[in-house]
């Protein structure tokens, strides 16, 4: 098992210390205004009536839905601080809470340099094997997330091509990135089942987990809810992502940008977590700045890692496993 060093938060030397707990506490409560007077957009009936049932305020005409801040904070406390992302090879387990730092490879990518030719092309399903070959070699790589995207392969089930693709060359965890829908999503889960002895097993030893992403400013779509939901059923390991862009689908400023993405993560997190309370979740975050020379949502620019640092100062305040793009 894998416990990674933890990023020190003594002030010595050079440090980064966006918030204070002052500032924390304001996003926080922000946070929670935004979900109980503006609200999240939920586009999938079974989602808005598990909010319904719990109290939440359903807009029918609107599909809005209004959060009170008795659930959000309910939310927050039942979510587990450590979750264990396990490996085919228990070796390669890896734990995450607190401020323990592991690695991950970028993803879904579409396309790529062929290594043997130098063809600039279209990523494929054997693209995905040799990925995720690449990243069970690599010591600092602990986590492998689906790096390309099988485009040669029919779109309504390209996720569970490149399941079978990279579940069949590495003994890391694999991080899932958006598979297409639910249904698809439970079936990736028996891909993993049928690997470590049934779906019992999967539950004890998750080799598996999923990312997906809220849609900016404030949506969680038909497909985001059904693998919310899945996720939380099957005790699969969700990572809720969002990729929202200041000046564009967020405000322009930091604290405004995170308050837009907080209150998307927060607004699935709940969903999780009403479904079953306790379900293994991560806090995620890819979101950036908008460029508005070439239209473009750049991630290697400084102000991702602006904003990656104060969602990692968020997700401690929350005490949860935390996921951020780096540049």
């Amino acid at each position: 098992m894998i416990r990674g060093i933890k990023a020190s938060s003594l002030a010595e030397g050079c440090s980064l210390n966006l918030f204070s707990n002052d500032e924390l506490d304001s996003i926080h409560l922000a946070t929670l205004e935004v979900l109980e007077r503006t609200g999240v957009a939920v586009y999938l009936e079974e989602a808005r009536e598990i909010f319904a049932a719990a109290g939440a305020r359903v807009d029918k005409e609107t599909d809005k839905v209004r959060i009170p801040s008795y659930l959000v904070e309910d939310a927050i406390r039942s979510a587990p601080p450590t979750v264990v992302l396990c490996g085919r090879n228990p070796k390669n387990d890896i734990v995450l809470n607190g401020r323990r730092v592991g690695f991950t490879n970028f993803g879904a990518g579409v396309m790529i340099v062929d290594p043997f030719t130098g063809e600039y092309r279209e990523t494929t399903k054997n693209d995905v094997g040799q990925t995720a070959l690449i990243c069970d070699a690599l010591d600092t790589v602990d986590v492998y997330s689906s790096a390309v995207v099988a485009r040669d392969v029919n779109e309504k089930v390209v996720d569970l091509h490149e399941a079978e693709a990279f579940l069949t060359n590495t003994s890391k965890h694999c991080m899932h990135l958006d598979p297409t829908n639910g249904k698809n999503a439970r079936r990736y889960f028996e891909m993993a089942a049928a690997i470590v002895g049934g779906m019992d097993k999967l539950r004890e030893r998750p080799i598996i987990s999923i990312l997906v992403c809220p849609v900016s400013p404030l949506q969680l779509h038909k497909e985001t809810c059904e693998q919310v939901i899945e996720c939380a059923r099957a005790g699969v390991p969700v990572n809720i992502l969002s990729m929202a862009m200041s000046g564009a689908s967020a405000p322009i400023s930091l604290a405004g940008t995170l308050v837009t993405h907080n209150a998307e993560v927060l607004g699935a997190l709940v969903l999780h977590q009403l479904v079953s309370k306790g379900a293994p979740v991560i806090y995620g975050s890819s979101t950036t700045t908008f460029d508005l020379t070439y239209v473009t949502a750049p991630v290697g620019a400084p102000e991702l890692g602006l904003i990656s640092a104060g969602v990692c100062e968020l997700a401690h305040y929350y005490n949860l496993p935390v996921y951020v793009a780096g540049g």
